[in-house]
């Protein structure tokens, strides 16, 4: 069970500019992690939340200067951040690829989950808090698999993550994902639009499928380079280097969307081909070939479009030298 201690004195909180606007419930949800959203809502039904001294509604919007009263709660005990001696947390300072004071850019590698729980006890966001101490309000724009490396954007304030969510609501954010697929993509599937559908299996594994009832997703790809020669491990291995723009953001979405296009990407424990997979382990490859190659956006300041690319991890380099590929290595 986790333990939990009692804050016994009321907290009286005034609001800057950076959380101006955001909803009291989820102030508070950020403000008591570890409080069950139930005891949020119950407190604030009460009126033990009070905003410059009247009760307040969970849909009211916070303004700056609001004095925000937060009664006595039991607040589950964080988990402590990861020492920033692990080697594992120092590597992430050499993965940083843009950075200001408002915002980072950095080149997750393939199987750091972007949190921790489900059994992890830290991951990239940890990481990044206890490399980046005083950034007191990091957080995450958005998400990548655990399996998936690449670009991944982290806002520093309130305020610039705001932002840039609006981007991705508004579909101005750009990312583009570099896979290694089955087979001959053909030129002519340009775009794939189905819609997807999460589901939980009788073992407790949530997959994602192809369902008329699931959530819009579209997906724009595009070839890079064809691979049909024989690899070091003499195999023929038919595949496609293709780049993929999600114009959604669902889970899974690119993966579920090239097994729908008959071409599941390379080491896909979930939607791949272990046949395969088996055909190129003469290339060195032994993880998910799905990298986050070019993340394009709006700097919240500056309004001024920033791209950043991040290289390729060395197996991933190496499996494309191995069969011959001319980009990318």
């Amino acid at each position: 069970m986790t333990e939990t201690n009692q804050t016994s004195q009321v907290r009286l909180q005034t609001i800057d500019a950076d959380y101006a606007g955001q909803r009291i419930d989820n102030y508070l949800i950020a403000q008591l992690k570890g409080v069950p959203k139930s005891l949020v809502y119950r407190i604030l039904r009460k009126g033990e939340v009070r905003v410059n001294k009247k009760r307040a509604k969970p849909e009211y919007k916070l303004q700056a200067g609001d004095i925000v009263r937060i009664p006595p709660v039991r607040v589950a005990e964080a988990n402590p951040l990861p020492s920033v001696h692990l080697d594992r947390v120092q590597a992430l300072q050499e993965q940083i690829l843009y950075e200001d004071d408002i915002l980072l850019v950095i080149n997750k590698p393939a199987g750091l989950a972007v949190h921790g729980g489900s059994g992890l006890q830290f991951g990239l966001i940890e990481s990044l808090r206890a490399l980046r101490p005083q950034a007191k309000q990091l957080e995450l724009v958005h998400r990548l698999d655990r399996d998936t490396s690449g670009c991944i954007l982290i806002a520093k304030r309130r305020s610039a993550l705001r932002h840039l969510h609006e981007q991705l609501r508004s579909k101005t954010m750009d990312k583009q994902y570099l896979a290694l697929v089955r087979g001959q993509w053909q030129e002519h599937v340009k775009f794939i639009a189905a819609p997807l559908q999460k589901n939980t299996l009788k073992s407790g594994e949530r997959v994602v499928r192809v369902d008329a009832e699931g959530k819009p997703s579209e997906t724009r790809f595009r070839v890079i380079e064809r691979f049909g020669q024989k690899v070091k491990a003499q195999v023929q291995a038919s595949c496609t280097l293709v780049e993929a723009s999600p114009i959604t953001g669902r889970t899974h979405q690119i993966r579920v969307h090239a097994l729908q296009a008959g071409h599941p990407i390379a080491y896909d424990d979930k939607y791949g081909d272990r046949e395969f997979d088996q055909q190129l382990q003469g290339c060195g490859l032994k993880r998910l070939f799905l990298h986050a190659h070019q993340l394009s956006f709006q700097h919240p300041q500056t309004l001024k479009t920033i791209t950043v690319n991040a290289p390729l991890d060395h197996q991933l380099t190496q499996t494309l030298r191995a069969l011959g590929g001319t980009k990318f290595v």
